[in-house]
């Protein structure tokens, strides 16, 4: 959606701009209210003469809007946007009526039940997505346009640029001298409620054009550049206030619960994204099917406050990023890198167990490899800059498949050696803007557990298949047992035969048939070079994540002419892509969000702490430490504080269990033991306790 203020011109500034327009297909121009209503295509007439152009009408491709030039927004005579639009359309422009509107009343998506809140025990509900729920989709689009409108009541000065949905709500950026505060929120917001008490808003016609590219400024006038769909023409009854916007939208504002909508915050946004372009400013809101999903919303939303890993991370000493290193760079802290090792031991060594083959490939090439793999026609936005070494340009990785590749190429194969499966934790490096990084979630250098698997053909199923099955078996041991699954299929531009692409499509399905998950298919939303699988996992509150992805590959081997021999002849392999993290970086956010920084004993950087009570008991309890970590127990001991304080300590730490030492246990060679999940396990053996431990990290379960 877009807009602009539009600015007062006098009708000779037309006759200038004949060249300037001519070249555009369609035009959007602001016009005085003075110009009369009637004979409306007379009128256009005269307009397309004076710009050169041959006749008023849809053969041209050019679509007069007359609108107001003096008021805000838009404000302007909708009667005749109608009528125009009707002209534009080749039909009459029949709105629905507000009886008919009533009849057929908003259309609502049906709730799933509810989850369970993770440890807290509490009612979630699962809350409807944006793709789930078309109706959820319609209600945000409109509720932004109910913002904006509210915005410039409350700020006559206010312009307002875009505002689309997004994942949990909309957004709009509007170009205001003073900066917003929290007062000026809660005045919207109110204005909003009042506006949605009378609605007021209505969907009068579509418009035939489509995608808003740029508004151009040209001498006062203001042109649009539209190519072949269609535009929403949303106004209210009084035609005071409308706006133009590709939706989809709701019939009437009264079908949006104002009890559902809420403004959430105000930050900075460059226009179109640009850094070097104008500073506007953005509101954030959420809206909703009904006041309980906003409630349940709320709540996930504190609790994923409670959750944030980058405070965690912060407070449990895992991991920062500093200014002074470099935004986007990650630096692992004793406790972060101890998990960061577990996960990746458990990951290397189910990875042999499964037939994989570990390499180690380097960090950066020379750029010749980058040209011939396409990253540098195709990704080099994403890419940091090159490097002169020796009058030759090396570049960073920006991903590993070259690297895995020459090592494919490196000897002849023959056909007996597929499937070949490569798997390497590989370190690339990616651009990304300082305004997008984020966390652990968005950086700019990071790990990927990245595999290729050179197969023939008819193997593309078996190997789908078995990767689906190590996936599921990977995540499973980090507790994410409920995914959603998309099959996303060949797109208009691609590259490989389509018998190709409908064998490899063909098998992804049956593999996934095979694995018995449900999926939904992304018709056109496959790679160029290969239909994908994507996998989000659900966490302890109710988010889905993007993590695991198996992607088809014709692009590469043929670009790196890679081949076999089979009995015949020289051939092609079929190159998979697979990830079942994404990014150790990533994925390390994930658990610790999911787990609340409350990491399962078996990854727990600090598994065990004893407590002594007084400096006396500080022997043995070096004596025990000792003895743990002699059994790959990672124990250590507190003291230095009053036992109180110790305990405190070890609880804000989230250590999973702590053992309190006095005289008693010193005499009798024995841990008082307390775990966070189980309470308290009484006075235990050393032995007891390293055997509980250990059946509790070999079966993955809590103490």
């Amino acid at each position: 959606m877009a807009s602009t203020t539009m600015p007062k011109f006098s009708f000779p500034i037309l006759r200038t701009l004949k060249h300037t327009l001519q070249p555009y297909p369609y035009l959007l121009l602001s016009l005085p209210r003075k110009f009369p209503s009637s004979n409306l295509r007379v009128q256009g007439k005269i307009l397309s003469k004076s710009l050169g152009l041959k006749s008023f009408n849809l053969s041209n491709k050019v679509v007069f809007l007359v609108t107001s030039t003096c008021m805000r927004r838009g404000e302007c005579s909708c009667s005749q946007l109608r009528a125009i639009s009707s002209l534009a359309a080749g039909q009459e422009a029949i709105p629905k009526t507000e009886s008919e509107v009533d009849e057929e009343g908003p259309k609502t998506g049906t709730l799933p039940t509810n989850e369970s809140l993770g440890e807290q025990g509490q009612e979630l509900v699962v809350l409807p997505t944006n793709e789930s729920s078309e109706t959820l989709l319609r209600l945000r689009h409109t509720s932004a346009h109910v913002m904006a409108m509210a915005v410039q009541k409350v700020i006559p000065e206010a312009k307002v640029t875009i505002g689309p949905w997004i994942e949990k709500g909309f957004y709009y950026d509007f170009d205001i001298k003073e900066p917003l505060a929290e007062k000026d929120l809660k005045k919207i917001k109110k204005e909003m409620s009042l506006n949605l008490l009378n609605p007021l808003m209505r969907l009068i016609t579509k418009i035939c054009s489509s995608s808003m590219s740029e508004y151009l400024l040209l001498v006062g006038i203001l042109i649009l550049i539209l190519d072949s769909a269609s535009r929403d023409l949303y106004a209210t009854d009084c035609e005071e206030w409308w706006d133009l916007c590709a939706g989809p939208h709701v019939e009437r504002t009264g079908q949006l619960n104002r009890k559902a909508i809420e403004l959430e915050s105000v930050a900075g946004a460059y226009w179109r994204g640009d850094e070097k372009r104008q500073m506007l400013q953005r509101i954030y809101g959420t809206a909703w099917e009904t006041e309980e999903q906003l409630k349940a919303y709320q709540v996930q939303k504190v609790e994923a406050k409670r959750r944030d890993h980058r405070r965690l991370g912060q407070d449990l000493d895992l991991f920062s990023i500093q200014e002074d290193t470099g935004a986007g760079l990650v630096l692992w802290h004793p406790k972060g890198a101890l998990v960061r090792q577990l996960i990746e031991d458990y990951w290397k060594k189910i990875h042999l167990r499964k037939g994989y083959e570990l390499l180690y490939t380097p960090h950066v090439a020379k750029l010749d490899l980058w040209k011939t793999s396409g990253h540098i026609d195709f990704y080099k936005e994403n890419m940091f800059d090159q490097m002169d070494i020796e009058e030759e340009l090396y570049q960073l990785r920006p991903m590993n498949c070259p690297f895995h590749i020459q090592v494919y190429k490196h000897v002849p194969r023959s056909y007996r050696d597929l499937p070949i499966r490569y798997a390497e934790l590989g370190t690339v490096y990616r651009f990304e803007r300082s305004g997008a990084l984020h966390g652990l979630f968005r950086v700019r250098g990071f790990t990927q557990d990245d595999a290729h698997i050179f197969c023939l053909p008819d193997q593309i199923r078996s190997e789908i298949r078995g990767v689906l099955d190590l996936t599921e078996e990977v995540l499973t041991q980090f507790g994410f047992k409920r995914y959603e699954v998309n099959l996303s299929t060949k797109p208009e531009k691609a590259v490989g035969s389509d018998e190709i692409w409908s064998r490899a499509t063909t098998a992804l399905k049956q593999a996934l048939d095979d694995k018995g998950w449900d999926f939904c298919i992304d018709e056109g939303g496959g790679a160029f070079y290969g239909p994908k699988i994507d996998l989000k996992i659900e966490d302890a509150i109710g988010r889905k994540w993007q993590c695991s992805t198996i992607q088809v590959d014709f692009n590469l081997p043929e670009r790196f002419k890679l081949s076999y021999v089979d009995s015949e002849d020289k051939k092609q392999p079929i190159m998979i892509h697979r990830a079942i993290f994404g990014s150790v970086e990533r994925f390390f956010g994930i658990l610790i969000e999911n787990y609340a920084g409350d990491f399962p004993l078996w990854i727990a950087p600090v598994q065990a702490r004893l407590l002594p009570v007084t400096d006396t008991e500080v022997p043995y309890c070096k004596e025990v430490v000792a003895k743990l970590k002699e059994n790959d127990i990672r124990a250590e001991y507190a003291d230095g504080e009053r036992l109180a304080k110790l305990i405190r300590n070890a609880e804000t730490e989230k250590i999973p269990l702590m053992a309190v030492v006095g005289p008693k246990e010193v005499q009798s060679r024995t841990l008082t033991v307390r775990t966070r999940h189980g309470g308290e396990l009484g006075t235990l053996s050393i032995e007891e306790v390293i055997q509980k431990i250990e059946n509790s990290v070999a079966t993955r379960t809590l103490l």
